[in-house]
């Protein structure tokens, strides 16, 4: 139990990072003020910092908390989602919406993009739909702030506790980890807006509050304050908490709001740098709707606050800052959404125009260029703190190495029967493809592996270990064995007959059908394959057999070298037979214990 503790503690490190700069950034901004009233004896500096350094503390660990819970309890969910991006533009936009509520990061969503595109899952155009969609998603943590429910705060913490530390189920730890992580964000937001109450009477702050009624200067304000936490969301609810204090007014809420949009595409374009041209179109794309969202409705700053004004409640009997704090932050927040579900609205319609300028402003590299470079085309460091979409990002790259094992099994016949050594050489670079591919999958199933995972996760990830292994190892009996018999047929200046080619051509084929539906079992986690390769173990057999009765009929032809040339050919047969037995095992690690046990 502390084991899963620890684990999900590492999960924090994010917060921790993003609250030291947070920490710094309020103490540049606030040392004019500070330097200016030292003598005021009447502000407790010290005390009202670490009081407000601490809420946020308490405030981002419970942010992480709850996001590490909702991903484990809805990431099979976000899976099925995720299979169903390509129907239509508008399922696009509900479907980033939701998975980016659930991650709450548009930058990983866009990164699962770059994947599907890759893959030749979905179109840019699609992705498009679905990073507006994002935009939206991230509203939900401003909706969520926005709640005062701070009398519950610790209650939730307490229960969310005893959930997370009694339980043994796996799920009821992740739905405590949830309720603890939510009632801390509400414990924090209470602690912070306790440190800041002073403040109220303070007119150098309320005067330096004053200037972000500049949109264009609230903007760039923000803007660059959430590039450097990284976090709209984060921002988003600094800037409620703000509010519901009387700090910050309607009038420079909805500008700091909309800048922040702009500040976290720094996360995406970060990300981007020197990855494939996919990844650096999705961050444009990103990057593009929010700073044109922006720009296009920063003339209109009194219409959104107006529609956030009739979206909310009033509180009539208020006045003064009270009525700001009471009213402010479920405006801040119901202006945050607006802005993003009607940009969203907007931009559906020209989803296809968008995708051609981002092609347009990052065309493909020449084919030359790209295949000198070989990499893992699918795993991505952002997605490692949701393990179930890290480990489909693997299942992904599986089917990226399978395609080079693929390419391998089709050449290597021709290459040993009538090939030469130039050909031989080629089949045998190719393994280094595979070696590297399998390193890398390596490295980042460690990753995962890192992350607090659930019982399914673990069981996933140690298939996914043995699958890719046994993959491994077909590249290395083709590049070790196969290529090495080649080698032995040009020096031996061995003749394989007609008859027998059409033999070993026939089997490599049913060999190369194995390990092709063993790697689409694997990649897409289909059971329907997996038991086609199993089920061809009579196949495979009959097939070895038959070989082995044409070699004995073979041996006695009068024929140069037939005894080294039969040696040849009944050695190209166990190999073949050893190829089937790792793709049966690869299969196998997709079927249930049941059926594995049967075959």
């Amino acid at each position: 139990m502390l084991d899963a503790y620890l684990k999900q503690s590492q999960t924090t490190t994010g917060a921790t990072v993003a609250l030291g700069i947070v920490g710094a950034l309020l103490g540049v901004i606030a040392w004019p003020a500070l330097a200016a009233t030292a003598s005021d004896a009447g502000m407790n500096w010290g005390g009202m910092t670490m009081e407000l350094l601490g809420g946020l503390a308490l405030f981002l660990y419970g942010m992480t908390q709850m996001e590490t819970g909702l991903k484990a309890v809805a990431g099979e969910r976000m899976k099925s989602i995720l299979a169903k991006l390509t129907v239509n533009r508008f399922a696009g936009v509900g479907t980033g919406a939701v998975v980016t509520a659930v991650i709450q990061s548009s930058s990983v969503t866009t990164v699962l993009l770059v994947g599907f595109i890759s893959a030749g899952l979905m179109s840019l155009p699609q992705s498009v739909g679905v990073i507006i969609g994002a935009k939206i998603g991230t509203t939900i943590t401003g909706q969520i702030v926005a709640f005062k429910i701070t009398k519950a705060a610790l209650a939730m913490v307490a229960i969310g506790f005893g959930m997370l530390f009694v339980s043994k189920n796996e799920k009821i730890k992740a739905y405590g980890g949830m309720l603890m992580g939510l009632g801390l964000v509400f414990f924090g937001m209470h602690v912070m807006g306790e440190a800041m109450h002073p403040l109220r009477s303070y007119q150098p702050f309320l005067d330096l509050m004053q200037t972000m009624t500049n949109p264009l200067l609230a903007v760039l304000v923000s803007a660059i304050f959430t590039g450097i936490i990284q976090s709209s969301s984060a921002t988003t609810a600094i800037i409620i908490v703000m509010a519901s204090q009387g700090f910050i007014s309607l009038d420079a809420g909805v500008p700091l709001v909309m800048g922040a949009n702009i500040g976290t595409c720094v996360t995406a374009m970060l990300a981007a740098i020197g990855k494939p041209r996919e990844a650096v179109r999705c961050a444009i794309v990103h990057t593009g709707l929010a700073t044109t969202g922006v720009l296009m409705w920063l003339p209109f700053v009194s219409v959104i606050r107006d529609v956030a004004v009739a979206m909310s409640p009033v509180y009539p009997g208020l006045s003064g800052i009270e009525l700001l704090a009471a009213e402010t932050p479920r405006q801040i927040a119901n202006a945050h959404t607006f802005f993003n579900v009607a940009n969203g609205c907007i931009f559906i319609w020209f989803t296809t125009y968008i995708a051609r300028a981002a092609e347009w402003l990052v065309p493909d590299k020449p084919l030359e260029e790209e295949a000198m470079i070989v990499r893992t085309k699918f795993l991505q460091e952002e997605l490692l703190t949701t393990p179930t979409l890290a480990l489909d990002s693997v299942r992904m790259e599986v089917m990226h190495m399978g395609e080079t094992v693929n390419a391998m099994l089709k050449g290597i016949m021709p290459a040993i029967i009538k090939g030469d050594i130039k050909a031989l050489e080629e089949i045998r670079q190719m393994d280094d493809t595979v070696d590297i591919l399998h390193a890398g999958i390596l490295d980042y199933l460690a990753k995962i592996s890192r992350q607090p995972l659930l019982e399914e996760q673990t069981k996933e990830l140690m298939q996914l270990m043995e699958a890719v292994s046994n993959l491994e190892n077909i590249g290395d009996i083709v590049e070790t064995n196969l290529v090495a018999l080649g080698h032995d047929r040009i020096k031996d200046k061995i003749q394989v007959s007609e008859q027998t080619q059409g033999v070993l051509n026939g089997f490599q084929a049913a060999i190369s059908k194995a390990v092709a539906a063993a790697v689409m079992a694997v990649a897409q986690s289909n059971e329907r394959s997996a038991q086609i390769v199993t089920g061809m173990k009579d196949e495979i057999n009959r097939i070895a057999d038959s070989a082995a009765t044409h070699e004995a009929r073979r041996l006695v032809a009068e024929e140069p070298n037939r005894i080294l040339a039969y040696t040849l050919e009944v050695e190209i047969i166990e190999k073949q037979k050893r190829i089937y037995y790792f793709a049966k095992r690869m299969a196998k690690t997709v079927l249930p214990t049941v059926l594995q046990q049967r075959n």
